[in-house]
């Protein structure tokens, strides 16, 4: 996750560098969905069963302490599917965790909106298009009205909601709009996130963008984060699945800001990039443990060893791998200037095409005089 309006503010206003406080996890709590959304990474499916017990899930939040998880995500499937959600995040907030919710807004009412707002420290909706293009991508005709209709009342309730987004060549003539519509209606947070090779995302391969236009639109969304600070706008922008954007950024940013461009340069490296396995973690609605959500491989079993235990294992080789710094990535990555900000891009994506965890990020789109450096 690349938070280019924070950078922004933090770097111009002279403010101290924020480090994230412990780790990320994305839990996907179930596996049942009420849509049948084109890019699932979960195969998520109304026909599936709850594997994970209420009383296994509380039991489980020491070991996420343990292992100094500060953030959860409530993830799918539909997380507000499941009766024992706010129970949950309850305690995980009682615990000192944080929660975010990721929903498709179909489920939010004035029955639940308060109980939302008040267990979850965020709440993401997904809108990806105008009317037409979203109902067909999410499967549900009338998706896009629910979803715009839970942003209102979340927002009439006192609560904030942010508008998350996927690049696909399905969705791709919505891309302005999405901008316009978070504007209209007032949310804090556009997350822009780009397809990883996974799930139906993995068998609807042939619906991803090009490289040429994943530039233009990743220039058009740094040109927003700037133009959103510069006019007074609360609303941050933040980019995924794409940690290429950082250095096109740092381009952008210089040019803008010649005499802070190497403090600018020194928290990107900071930030060091993927950061999964490292600072990100994923535990599926079965309770196996994966470095994100989209990765091919388990590093683990919570049904079999405790959390804890998974995530702090020194011994695991995978995980040794992912958390070196740069990582060891062949292709043009062993040459490239810049690889410690990016770290390689995402991994699953890698393994998707060349079959090889440790390949270049085949969507990587940065010209060949950046990769020699900034």
């Amino acid at each position: 996750m690349f938070r280019l309006s924070n950078l922004i503010k933090s770097v111009t206003g002279g403010q101290k560098e924020r480090s994230l406080n412990g780790d990320i996890i994305i839990w996907n709590f179930t596996n049942r969905c009420n849509l049948a959304c084109h890019h699932c990474y979960s195969y998520a499916s109304p026909n599936s069963k709850d594997f994970l017990t209420t009383k296994f899930i509380l039991g489980s939040i020491t070991e996420l302490k343990k292992a100094g998880i500060r953030f959860v995500i409530f993830s799918g499937g539909e997380p507000l599917i499941r009766k024992d959600i706010f129970q949950i995040s309850s305690a995980m907030r009682d615990a000192g965790i944080v929660t975010y919710l990721s929903t498709n807004g179909l489920y939010i009412d004035e029955q639940n909106v308060d109980q939302i707002i008040k267990t979850f420290n965020y709440i993401g909706i997904s809108i990806d298009g105008i009317e037409e293009v979203h109902d067909e991508f999410r499967g549900l005709k009338g998706a896009y009205k629910k979803s715009l209709d839970a942003i209102e009342l979340i927002q009439k309730h006192g609560g904030n909601a942010g508008i998350r987004f996927t690049i696909t060549n399905e969705t791709k003539e919505s891309f302005y709009s999405i901008f316009e519509l978070a504007e209209n209606i007032g949310v804090d947070k556009i997350y822009i996130s780009h397809l990883v090779y996974s799930g139906r995302g993995l068998d609807n391969l042939k619906i991803d963008i090009s490289k040429e236009e994943r530039r233009k639109f990743v220039e058009f969304t740094i040109k927003k984060a700037f133009q959103y600070i510069q006019e007074g706008r609360d609303i941050d922008v933040v980019t995924g699945n794409m940690e290429m954007d950082a250095i096109l950024f740092l381009k952008i940013f210089g040019k803008k800001y010649p005499k802070l461009k190497e403090e600018m340069k020194k928290r990107l490296k900071n930030w060091a990039g993927n950061s999964a396995g490292v600072k990100l973690g994923n535990i599926d609605w079965l309770g196996r443990v994966k470095p994100d959500p989209f990765f091919p491989h388990f590093i683990g079993d919570m049904s079999k060893t405790p959390f804890s235990k998974i995530w702090l294992n020194k011994d695991n080789e995978m995980l040794n791998k992912l958390r070196e710094v740069p990582r060891q990535i062949s292709g043009y990555c062993e040459e490239c200037e810049v690889l410690d900000i990016c770290n390689g891009g995402s991994r699953s994506r890698a393994n998707a095409i060349y079959d090889d965890l440790w390949a270049q990020d085949p969507s990587c789109y940065l010209y060949d005089d950046e990769k020699r450096g900034l």
